[in-house]
């Protein structure tokens, strides 16, 4: 465990290969080769079978809950899943296109498709070619498919970091967070964690480039995509100036953010004016106020007579609990590319002006906040008080995305 001691400094004494254990023999290759690719994957499966298991466990709660809930209403959890909240817009792009979906009349100007990132819809549009699924069965069968590559991804980090114990209750934590189930929805935030997770671990091991790759593609999925960018880009200059990295370090800064402004420069092109995508954006009152709407949100919930719903005081437990975590992250050093990735997204999220009720979700794809709280949890020795409260988790969390889904359906 941790104790506040710091993370690179652990790290000087582990051994190089720490998601992938070596393989002692190989029956294909000769003594002495390297195992060949397959080999070395099913290492890794078996290594990250228990965090895989284990997130898979946790959200077949939620999804139980959904279900059940559902029939009891009328209404099949799956397709509640598949078509709450935006996932009708990832869904008609996959379709149509952006220049075949139609805006919709709003408050504050039209809803337009350009709003939402390429990526997930291109996806689905595959997976609808591919697959006999409708398109909305389609959809959730990448956010699920998704949902497991960024569970697998935080235990990488967390395992290469800290510990395989602390990377399987990292990743089991993510499961259990309180708006897991958009991890279980048709919506964008499981490719973008996924996308986030690997990326960090290629940056924490000095894989510059394929970390700058990964990144592009991450900054074609979500606009949060500019915090991931700016985290492996400096971490990686850092790289280059400071430990003379060399033109790997270098080529992965620049590819990092080439994916978000890519498509940033596309709307502007297709509109005719460079910030068109931020004018997009009015729409749905989106744009950094340096905290102003977050402020005033919470001092309403504090000082106003009107209703306070259960969501707002998730939201506004959800972001205390991450300004603190982020805190013990520097305090514990984790390496700068985590940190700086989980500060641009706590920017981010308290600095927008969307509606409040969404920062939660904003900050699901902030898995290097949870490491410090699993980390805490692996000191627990007793498998049964461990299992007693990561299943209390699972299933509060089942019951609350339950309650977000059919009752308080305004939620993000």
């Amino acid at each position: 465990m941790m104790d506040l001691v710091s993370i690179e400094s652990r790290q000087s004494h582990r051994a190089p290969e720490a998601l992938v254990p070596q393989v002692s023999t190989d029956p294909v290759a000769p003594e002495g080769k390297r195992p060949g690719f397959r080999a070395r994957l099913r290492a890794a499966l078996r290594y990250a079978a228990p965090a895989l298991l284990g997130y898979l466990a946790v959200r077949a709660v939620g999804i139980l809950v959904m279900v059940v809930w559902g029939a009891r209403r009328g209404t099949g959890g799956l397709h509640r899943l598949a078509t709450m909240w935006d996932a009708d817009w990832y869904q008609d792009l996959a379709l149509h296109g952006y220049a075949g979906s139609v805006p919709v009349p709003g408050p504050h100007g039209p809803y337009e498709a350009y709003a939402f990132f390429p990526l997930y819809p291109a996806l689905i549009r595959l997976a609808d070619l591919l697959t006999p699924l409708s398109v909305q069965y389609a959809a959730l069968l990448v956010a699920w498919a998704a949902s497991l590559a960024a569970a697998w991804g935080i235990f990488a980090v967390g395992a290469h970091l800290y510990n395989r114990r602390v990377g399987v209750l990292a990743a089991v934590l993510w499961g259990i967070l309180p708006l897991a189930v958009v991890e279980s929805a048709a919506y964008s935030e499981p490719l973008f964690t996924a996308l986030a997770a690997w990326a960090v671990y290629a940056a924490v091991r000095r894989h510059w480039v394929l970390a700058g790759t990964l990144t592009l593609v991450a900054g074609l999925t979500r606009p949060t995509g500019i915090a991931l960018a700016a985290a492996v880009s400096c971490a990686a200059l850092w790289e280059l100036l400071v430990r003379r990295g060399g033109w790997r370090a270098a080529l992965g800064a620049v590819l990092a953010p080439l994916g978000f402004l890519g498509f940033l420069g596309w709307v502007g092109l297709v509109k005719g004016r460079w910030d068109a995508y931020f004018r997009v954006q009015d729409a749905w009152e989106s744009h950094f106020d340096f905290g102003r709407s977050t402020v005033h949100s919470l001092a309403k919930m504090l000082t106003s007579s009107h209703q306070v719903w259960l969501a707002e005081v998730v939201v506004a437990g959800v972001l205390a609990a991450s300004v603190v975590l982020f805190a013990v992250s520097v305090a514990q050093r984790q390496p700068p590319v985590l940190l700086l990735y989980g500060a641009a997204m706590l920017v981010l999220a308290l600095g927008d002006a969307a509606y409040f009720n969404s920062r939660a979700r904003f900050l699901l794809p902030a898995f290097g906040l949870l490491l410090p709280l699993a980390a805490g949890l692996a000191r627990i020795r007793s498998r049964v008080s461990l299992l007693l409260l990561i299943g209390a988790g699972a299933l509060c969390s089942a019951v609350y995305g339950g309650f977000l889904a059919f009752v308080y359906t305004n939620a993000s």
